[in-house]
């Protein structure tokens, strides 16, 4: 049986607050016994970071990695079971220095926990970056795991998560930047020779937030493609590669946050009106294996022969395949705007609960928002959980809205491609 994600919130609260309080006079007692004898190195050479339950993150974090690589560490990552797939995308992690913790059933998650603070020790990690946004538990993990220098966000003179005293080097959290922005942030604190309060007291330049786009083999580019115009063809629809764009809708039904999501009306009438402005462009709903029926109610509604449910009909690792044979997607704020960063796929992306000022794409990205003044309403305080059940935000975006910045997009592809607008 999963575990909830409201369980995994009320477990981080009811259990982490006593175990941080009990763990904090350990940890603090151990780094002093440490800077006595300990002759670790002064410099990151084996890196942990850890980010747990969001897939894109991963993503979000790679320019951070790869600075941090840049700079001479071997880098690690600690992850969900469930969420590991999205470190595949870029392999800026060697696979076998991924942990993963199963967070399926509440045994799972012990077991594996314990597993994990023994196997960092094992490996000598020197130094920890804890990229989420104040949980308790990864805090824990960051102070117990061994590691000489740790690194993440604390809350100094503000009102919210306390989560005890397991870090070394203490970095502010700039509600007001970018995450990518914040997560470079922290690898400067982690090489730092100097100790700052707080860190990280830098100027952080847009051209440091570059992303790193996904090798894919030409093979598997074919088999998608043949993928598509089976089903195509199946459904006694004309499709050329090349001559014939390839729109991506990802109604998105994860239940994570679901005032994120657009209705599925509006999704149906998207594809109507997509389809009455591109008639010989094919039109294909995406999303997982779980989300077939989702998708299918979509498709239904819309009752539009050149879309087609496509839910579940790539892999994971497919998904760069089938972003790079693509012109554009409509996705909610969710992990597909955030992997397809890692294609030239140009996407509009809606936004309500959140801001894109903070996690917008960093691909070829347009996002839509209606700026009404509740939002947005999740943050790192509250651990992205709101009490507001009538999502206006995202019911204030129209279809016309969207469509317009489709039609951007697929103008902006066709200029990269090369082809004459249709």
């Amino acid at each position: 049986m999963t575990i909830s994600v409201n369980t995994m919130r009320a477990i981080d609260h009811w259990v982490g607050v006593p175990l941080c309080a009990i763990a904090s006079p350990l940890v603090v007692l151990i780094d002093a016994v440490k800077r006595i004898f300990s002759r670790g190195p002064k410099t990151p050479k084996k890196l942990l970071f850890i980010e747990l339950s969001e897939m894109g993150s991963a993503i979000l974090v790679d320019p951070a990695m790869r600075n941090a690589q840049a700079r001479g560490a071997e880098l690690f990552f600690l992850i969900f079971k469930s969420n590991r797939a999205s470190l595949t995308l870029l392999n800026t992690v060697k696979p076998e220095n991924i942990f993963t913790i199963d967070s399926s059933s509440l045994g799972g998650l012990i077991k594996d926990t314990l597993r994990f603070l023994l196997v960092a020790r094992a490996h000598r990690i020197d130094t920890v970056i804890d990229l989420e946004l104040f949980s308790r538990f990864t805090a824990l993990l960051t102070g117990l795991c061994g590691a000489r220098h740790r690194v993440g966000y604390h809350i100094f003179h503000g009102e919210g998560l306390w989560r005890g005293f397991m870090l070394t080097r203490k970095v502010h959290y700039n509600p007001h930047i970018h995450i990518t922005k914040n997560f470079l942030s922290l690898i400067h604190a982690a090489f730092a020779k100097e100790i700052e309060v707080p860190f990280s007291k830098i100027q952080i330049p847009d051209s440091e937030v570059k992303l790193e786009q996904a090798i894919i083999h030409p093979d598997v580019m074919k088999k998608v493609l043949a993928r598509i115009e089976k089903k195509a063809a199946e459904a006694g629809i004309p499709y050329t590669y090349g001559k014939n764009r390839l729109i991506l809708i990802n109604p998105n039904a994860s239940d994570l946050l679901p005032q994120r999501r657009w209705a599925q009306q509006r999704f149906s009438e998207l594809i109507q009106a997509v389809n009455q402005r591109y008639p010989n462009d094919l039109i294909l709903i995406t999303g997982s294996p779980t989300e077939f029926v989702y998708v299918d109610k979509v498709r239904s509604v819309a009752n539009v022969k050149n879309a087609l449910n496509f839910a579940g009909q790539v892999t994971f690792t497919e998904l760069p395949p089938l972003y790079t044979l693509s012109d554009v997607m409509v996705t909610n704020d969710s992990g597909p705007g955030h992997f397809s960063a890692v294609t030239p796929l140009r996407t509009v992306v809606l936004f309500g609960p959140e801001t894109p000022a903070l996690y917008g794409s960093i691909g070829n990205s347009i996002a839509i928002t209606a700026n009404l003044a509740c939002s947005p309403c999740v943050s790192a305080a509250n651990h992205r959980k709101t009490p507001c059940q009538d999502n206006v935000c995202m019911q204030a975006i129209s279809v016309a809205q969207v469509l317009d910045k489709v039609t951007v997009q697929l103008q902006e592809a066709d200029r990269a491609k090369g082809r004459s607008a249709g």
